[in-house]
Order: structure tokens, then C-alpha cells, then sequence
């Protein structure tokens, strides 16, 4: 782990305004972030739940066509804990979030120190995103804001696209990778004439170790050329890696932080959720320059080790100021936070010797 050089709480449930009267809000978190002139923007994730109780039942939270949500009681007996956010049902073994998530976008000047400020929310929209949409990540591509982001349903979840040029009007591209695929963060720029991404593919099958992988397009819309990057092999990030921040080009390449978490020994809990990072060749991004041999940031303030999920960092975003990098995470499924690192850091505390690993 390397050292911060300070670390700031962005968002907290409590100051944040539910998007239904008949809800809560239970965490503000995993935000996405872009620099626009003399502005920050900041796209959080909202998970909010029912405040309505009944004794022996759990309510499960759906939004319906109209952008209004409906809750399905079902009896506590007829599911199966799988974890805080997730059962199952009994029956059918079908999954339901007991939460639902939408997106709040937030706005402050870097000028001074003001708060940030409220802008607008955006809700899910189809049959596509009838469970919540989760998990933004903004990325500039010429004069265009691209934002991936998860799409929850009864048909899995999935990765879908908007887009903006102003933080104003925002532009749905549909579903872009099928379920079930998310963590995916885009190159701000062609390479070999090809748009770039990494995503995370989440195979029921399970014959490796998890993976990131790489897909290249020439419209944003339709993918192909997948290829697998690296794996999580290390204790740290056995049980889950996926890309966490879009890439920065600096001068030894791109350079990304991405999440992995290892297995949890508590039945109904998720693993510890940790941050690595890695460099990327800069012409050809599939190959592995030298990566995190050690997380380089772990769960230790409290607002990170407690919440709703314990233990989790979680990073969406990171913005380059010259010598220092600022990454926007969510801690502990509860909160949006922000850290600075020195860029020469992160830099030395990776292994040119741990490339990719899992490539043939």
C-alpha cells in the first residue's frame, strides 16, 4: 500500500434526496468524475430501498416503464441470503437486488472550496434497466462525455452507453455488451484507428481465475477482437478483478487502477474489496507492462471498512493534475469519497515482473 497524500469524503446517504418518497437512500457511491473547464462533474450511483416493513416478508424494489418503482413482498422463507444486496428465490433461483439504483449528477467549481452541488438525476429507463442502473465511468472522446454503466434486469446485468456534450442533455446508446459483462472503461482516445475498452466478462463456468479483457470497435456500439489482459491470481483479487478507472495516457503508457477482492470466509458476505494498478503498452494496450503486486489502497478509514458493505474501495475515477493523481471511489457501498496520490508513487509501487499472466 503506498501513502496518501490526503483523503476527502465526497457524499453521504443522509444529505442525499431519494428519488421516490416511499424510499430511502442507502448509499451514494462508486462515482464516475470529469474535468470540464473551471467545473467537476461527479455521476454517483444511488441505492435506495423501500421504508415500508412487513413482519416475515422482504420487499424487492423494481422500477416499471414509466420511471416509477413497485416493490414484489416476498415471504423470508421463499428466499435464500445470498449476500446485503442480493437473494435469491428459493423456488426458481432466480436473483433480485433488494435495493435499486439510480444516478444523481453533482457539480462543483475547482476555483474554491464550495460543496458540491445537486444537478440532476437520471433514472432507468426500458426493460433493460427494470432493476437499476449501477456503476457509471465518464471518459472523454473528442468533444464528446462517453458514460459506461451497468444495466440491471431479470435478464442479468449488462453494460450500456450514453452520452453528453454539455453535462445537460444525455443520449441513451443501449446495451453494448450482454449480460453478463460489466466494469467496463474506455480509452479517451483511437489506437490503431479502433476505439478501446476493458471489460469484465462474469462467467457462470468458472475455469480460471477472474479476468479483464480488452475489445476494440469502431463505432462505440459494436465490439469484437476480445482478448484476455490479465487475471487475478494473487490472495488480493482471487475471487473478483474488474477495471475500475479509465485510462490516462502518461509517458510510460496507459496507466489504470482496477478493484479486486478475495474470497470471503462468512456465509451472506462479500469479499474485501481492495484497489491495484496497472500499465498498459501504449500502442498496443493488450500487453502488460507492470502491474500491482500489492493492493495500493486497502479499506483503513472507517467510513471505508464500515457500512453497508463492509470493507470495500471500489474506483471509478481518476484525474490527472500533473504530479498528483485524484482517484473518486466508493467506499464501503455507502459513500463517494476521493484520495491523492503521488503519480510517481503509484508508479514505483509496480511490478515490471507480474504482466498479464493468463495471455496463451
Amino acid at each position: 500500500m503506498i501513502a496518501r497524500l490526503s483523503s476527502d469524503l465526497l457524499l453521504q446517504p443522509h444529505a442525499i434526496q431519494s428519488s421516490q418518497t416511499e424510499s430511502e437512500v442507502i448509499g451514494v457511491f462508486n462515482p464516475a468524475a470529469a474535468s470540464v473547464n473551471n467545473d467537476l462533474f461527479m455521476l454517483a450511483r444511488v441505492a435506495e430501498r423501500p421504508l415500508e416493513k412487513r413482519l416475515g416478508s422482504t420487499p424487492l424494489p423494481r422500477w416499471t416503464t414509466n420511471q416509477e418503482t413497485t416493490v414484489d413482498w416476498v415471504c423470508n422463507d421463499d428466499l435464500h441470503l445470498i449476500d446485503a444486496r442480493v437473494v435469491a428465490l428459493k423456488k426458481s433461483g432466480d436473483r433480485r437486488l433488494t435495493s435499486i439504483s439510480h444516478f444523481q449528477l453533482f457539480r462543483k467549481s475547482k476555483l474554491d472550496d464550495a460543496a458540491w452541488e445537486f444537478v440532476a438525476a437520471l433514472l432507468p429507463e426500458g426493460s433493460a434497466e427494470e432493476y437499476g442502473i449501477e456503476d457509471p465511468r465518464i471518459t472523454k472522446i473528442d468533444d464528446t462525455y462517453w458514460i459506461t454503466y451497468v444495466a440491471v434486469s431479470r435478464s442479468g446485468v449488462a453494460t450500456a452507453l450514453m452520452s453528453s456534450t454539455d453535462f445537460v442533455t444525455f443520449h441513451r446508446h443501449g446495451i453494448i455488451f450482454a449480460s453478463e459483462n460489466k466494469d467496463v472503461v474506455l480509452f479517451p482516445q483511437r489506437i490503431a484507428g479502433a476505439y478501446v475498452a476493458l471489460h469484465r466478462p462474469n462467467p457462470n463456468s468458472q475455469f480460471s481465475s477472474p479476468q479483464i479483457w480488452i475489445a476494440r470497435s469502431p463505432d462505440l456500439i459494436h465490439w469484437g477482437g476480445h482478448e484476455v489482459v490479465l487475471g487475478g491470481r494473487c490472495a488480493w483479487e482471487g475471487d473478483r478483478v474488474g477495471s475500475g478507472t479509465p485510462p490516462i495516457l502518461i509517458d510510460d503508457g496507459w496507466l489504470t487502477l482496477y478493484h479486486g477482492s478475495a474470497s470471503s470466509t462468512t456465509a451472506g458476505t462479500v469479499g474485501r474489496y481492495v484497489a491495484g494498478a496497472v500499465l498498459l503498452d501504449r500502442d498496443d494496450p493488450s500487453r502488460v507492462l507492470a502491474r500491482s503486486s500489492e493492493p495500493i489502497m486497502q479499506p483503513t478509514i472507517d467510513y471505508e471498512t464500515s457500512g453497508f458493505v463492509p470493507n470495500v474501495i471500489f474506483p471509478t475515477a481518476m484525474l490527472d493534475f500533473g504530479d498528483d493523481l485524484h482517484v473518486f471511489y466508493g467506499a464501503a457501498d455507502t459513500c463517494a469519497a476521493v484520495t491523492r496520490f503521488s503519480k510517481r508513487s503509484v508508479l514505483d509501487s509496480l511490478d515490471t515482473k507480474r504482466l498479464g499472466d493468463l495471455k496463451p
